[in-house]
């Protein structure tokens, strides 16, 4: 009976973060595999919060010692992959607003310039 309000409590923060994920959707900027690979994380989380005896069974037959080091392994795996995922999406931001400011910049020196050069001669501008 101890472990039912851990599990209550580990259950509705997994379910929150679903929620959470599912409302702040972006259609455009979410692809569809890492929605998919966020529901099978969400769901794998429910189940081992709700048989944790089955992620130790799990442990075994793949041959590492306990379930919690089973865990570990994954979400090592998994902040890998996150910060990797992270990392190459500040870099393609980066280039884009790179790109971004060389436009804007030679836009404006182009503009500055049919301005310059458009001046009726002996004007101060």
């Amino acid at each position: 009976m101890n472990h039912l309000w851990i599990q209550l409590i580990l259950v509705v923060a997994a379910v929150a973060m679903a929620l959470l994920f599912v409302r702040r959707w972006d259609a455009a900027n979410t692809r569809a595999w890492k929605r998919i690979a966020f529901a099978l994380f969400v769901i794998a989380n429910v189940v081992a919060i709700l048989w944790p005896a089955g992620v130790t069974k799990l442990a075994t037959a793949l041959g590492v010692g306990r379930g919690t080091d089973l865990v570990l392994y994954l979400m090592v795996i998994a902040m890998g992959f996150l910060t990797l995922n992270t990392y190459l999406r500040f870099r393609s931001l980066e280039k884009k607003l790179t790109d971004l400011a060389r436009t804007v910049a030679i836009t404006e020196g182009v503009r500055h310039n049919n301005d310059r050069l458009d001046a009726p001669v002996g004007s101060d501008r």
